[in-house]
């Protein structure tokens, strides 16, 4: 069994990430932290900076380690953290013990997960067959241009591809272990042009006022309904989430008027074919239609990896795990162009949150948990 005082304490590694500032897209120190919690175990390290600026550049990393043949086990997640705000009641990269709980930007989402899971190579035997990795990028809570997509890329160059990933996301609600999710939904943003004509508002016969045909635009999409939702998804949703018209004037016709919607769809839906039909929606007013797929939906079906991990979290928690799609997309929707991928971190009630905070029986439970998911992976 593989074991150094580097790795052995999971609030030691914890502590570590969060003392790294890592405001997306991270760089720099705390993938280098990253990198000397592997090598002393066996892993070989690819850093790798790429992007250009709006969205760049931003490092990634993939650590791998093979014995002998088997299965692949990879293990996703990001260093980077969204901005802490201000109000903090401390320094939120300096980690803070105050009672039963680490605090800091980042302990939660997901830093805490990652720790747990470096944490947990402690007690993976050296005798199991196969590859474990580390699939680690600094710009999940960003744009993701250049994280996990390249990534992906580089792993393909290194002929690494993973039999089953685990993306450490805090997915749990109440208490740990009682949601993993086995998909998400997609999201595709859209703006909305309607050009008029200038004009006084005395003379509406010289001007085109756009405003009205957006109207007409915006209650058509309202109307729709995309779908009643699947076994394991729920409703497709359209929202209005922006509309201006930007006139400082109150006797003039504007010359354009905008809006911006957001559609989470499940899998009876494309990106594509969506802004397909809000392309022909708006048509109908003289509307033109901009838009960016931010993801794909994707499911992976209940079977041997969601019940791998529901295993783990049974035998050292108790907790029955619901299997779920809900929340937000995530980089898992990449990955599971991969292979089958899984969802399942620490609990998520102050990720993103002033203070953000983990309890320190979950990090010591939630590597237990992926120590066990590991060794299972791999026939241990």
């Amino acid at each position: 069994m593989i074991m150094t005082s580097t790795n052995a304490d999971v609030v030691s590694i914890a502590s570590k990430l969060i003392a790294c500032p890592s405001v997306t897209p991270a760089r720099g120190e705390v993938f280098a932290v990253m990198e000397s919690l592997l090598l002393p175990l066996g892993f070989t390290v690819d850093r790798f900076v790429t992007g250009e600026a709006p969205d760049g550049p931003v490092e990634n990393l993939i650590a791998w380690r093979t014995t002998g043949a088997g299965p692949h086990f990879a293990f996703a997640g990001h260093l980077d953290v969204v901005p802490p705000g201000n109000g903090w009641a401390s320094d939120p990269f300096t980690p803070d013990i105050r009672g039963d709980l680490l605090h800091g930007r980042g302990a939660v989402d997901m830093k805490g997960s990652i720790a747990a899971f470096v944490a947990a190579l402690a007690d993976i035997p050296g005798d199991l067959s196969g590859t474990v990795s580390l699939i680690i990028t600094g710009d999940e809570e960003g744009p993701a241009v250049y994280g996990t997509l390249a990534l992906m890329d580089r792993m393909a160059a290194h002929g690494l591809r993973p039999d089953l990933c685990l993306v450490g996301e805090p997915t749990s609600s109440q208490r740990l272990g009682d949601v993993i999710k086995i998909g998400r939904r997609g999201s595709v943003n859209m703006w909305i042009k309607v050009d008029g004509v200038q004009g006084h508002v005395a003379y509406p016969h010289l001007a085109d006022n756009p405003i009205p045909r957006l109207v007409r635009i915006l209650s058509a999409i309202e109307a729709e309904v995309l779908d009643a939702g699947t076994d394991w998804f729920q409703p497709s949703n359209i929202e209005i989430t922006d509309l201006e018209v930007g006139n400082p004037a109150t006797n003039v016709i504007p010359a354009a008027a905008h809006a911006r919607i957001s559609i989470r769809f499940n899998d009876q839906h494309s990106g594509a074919s969506l802004i397909d039909r809000i392309t022909a929606i708006a048509a109908v007013e003289g509307g033109v239609v901009t838009a960016k797929i931010s993801g794909e939906p994707f499911l992976t079906q209940p079977g041997a990896l969601s019940d791998l991990v529901a295993g783990a979290i049974r035998d050292v928690t108790g907790v029955e795990a619901e299997l779920s799609t809900t929340g937000g997309t995530s980089d898992a929707r990449f990955l599971s162009r991969l292979c089958p991928v899984v969802e399942f971190g620490l609990n998520n009630g102050t990720m993103h949150k002033l203070d953000e905070a983990v309890a320190i029986d979950d990090l010591k439970d939630l590597t237990r948990i992926y120590a066990l998911v590991v060794r299972r992976a791999l026939g241990g």
